[in-house]
């Protein structure tokens, strides 16, 4: 069986791959990536519970694949790149690429964070962004979604929930956004090779200054509990570093993932002129809704996991050092789980069984914030306008090609005013 899951078209619209996988090779070797695709939902399901044997420590994997970009650049801008690189802290595994005991140690202090009084008192401030920028769009009925909602409003609110001075809004949001999209893995020219590492020395350099800052002033933000709380088991403040980790995979999970999720949510009402209506006619269906988009649009298409010793996923024999793909775009609409899973139901009864934010140990701490923000963004939106079409005058949207996320660049519609 010969599937080409990474040519171009298939990452713009992976679907039809992945039905033809889960039906004849749901743990699939790619020759071309040296890595095995899994694309059933309970098979994933065991990947992601299993953390002895399907390990998080992948940092290696995908520092090997920015390496290859990195490795086709010219020798001059190798040399520019890493002089910048030079200048940095070395990275360090927190959540993400570690495993248990030590991913745990950090989740325990990042849920601080994301306590259910946390939440709540954010709610106002989000509600507060999410009003500014729909009285900011004033009498248009034609715009770029993403460009004038779906991005800045994430980009907004994880700002003020980091505490990001206003002075530095500017130049946070400019570099927060490169630091976002470097899980898209996308091809880049050498200058933009130069550009990335230029701004994620930036960001790492203004978000030393304000830890320092928040250790001498304490604040009401997010920076400021992790820059003062400690390690339990250690007794210790947390390192530069390790607090950067973390701080960077907020960028991705509160910013990227939740543009994404609007521009996807969009284009289904604009391609379903029902559904509007029936979110119009009854906004508490709201929250399933984005529970569908997020399944039938997984904004983190899939991740790695490094298998640690020799063992069998279903009936598919995997060896020690292998690594796997853990396909949670395939997942999300597997049929052997959901009912109908290539449509919007909101009637459907257990919606927020996707994989879309992970599952187990490793699963979002921050997806109750998510949701908090696209609830609100979409009840806004709904109750501002109708009759949300797409703009002919612009060609037909599409996810730009990406392993790992799925995002639109662009969505243009028109709609009219209530």
């Amino acid at each position: 069986m010969t599937i080409s899951l990474f040519d171009e078209k298939n990452l713009i619209d992976p679907y039809p791959v992945y039905r033809k996988l889960r039906a004849e090779s749901p743990v699939h070797f790619v020759p071309e990536m040296n890595f095995h695709v899994v694309t059933r939902y309970q098979l994933i399901r065991q990947v992601l519970r299993d953390t002895k044997v399907y390990s998080s420590k992948f940092a290696d994997f995908m520092a090997g694949l920015a390496m290859a970009a990195f490795e086709s650049a010219s020798s001059s801008t190798q040399e520019k790149v890493a002089a910048i690189q030079g200048q940095m802290l070395p990275p360090i595994p927190t959540m993400l690429t570690e495993d248990p005991p030590v991913q745990t140690m950090y989740r325990s202090l990042v849920a601080m964070l994301f306590t259910a009084s946390q939440v709540n008192k954010t709610e106002p401030q989000v509600v507060e962004v999410v009003e500014k920028t729909i009285d900011h769009l004033g009498d248009l009925t034609s715009l770029d979604f993403m460009r004038e909602f779906a991005f800045p409003i994430p980009l907004e609110i994880i700002g003020k929930r980091l505490g990001i001075p206003e002075e530095l809004v500017e130049k946070f949001n400019i570099c927060a956004t490169s630091a976002a999209g470097t899980l898209r893995l996308s091809p880049l020219t050498e200058p933009q090779l130069i550009d990335r590492a230029q701004k994620a020395l930036d960001l790492e350099q203004m978000l030393i200054r304000l830890i320092d800052d928040r250790r001498r002033d304490p604040k009401d933000d997010m920076i400021t509990i992790l820059a003062t709380s400690k390690l339990e088991k250690e007794d210790r403040l947390l390192e530069y570093n390790e607090m950067l980790s973390i701080l960077n995979q907020f960028l991705v999970a509160g910013h990227e993932t939740t543009t994404s999720t609007f521009g996807w949510g969009m284009l289904l009402l604009c391609r379903n002129p029902k559904l509007q209506e029936d979110l119009q006619a009854d906004p508490s269906q709201i929250p399933v809704f984005v529970e569908e988009v997020l399944r039938l649009e997984t904004p983190v298409q899939g991740l790695p996991r490094l298998v640690t010793e020799d063992t069998m996923l279903g009936d598919y024999p995997l060896k020690a050092g292998d690594v796997i793909f853990s396909h949670y775009g395939s997942a999300n609409r597997d049929d052997e789980k959901f009912e109908d899973p290539e449509v919007c139901v909101l009637g459907r009864k257990g919606a927020g069984a996707h994989l879309s934010f992970g599952s187990g140990v490793h699963a979002c701490p921050g997806s109750s914030l998510a949701r908090q923000e696209l609830n609100r963004g979409f009840e806004a939106f709904l109750a501002h306008a109708k009759n949300f079409r797409l703009d002919e005058a612009f060609p037909d949207p599409v996810s730009e090609p990406s392993i790992i996320l799925r995002a639109l660049p662009e969505l243009h519609i028109k709609f009219d005013l209530k």
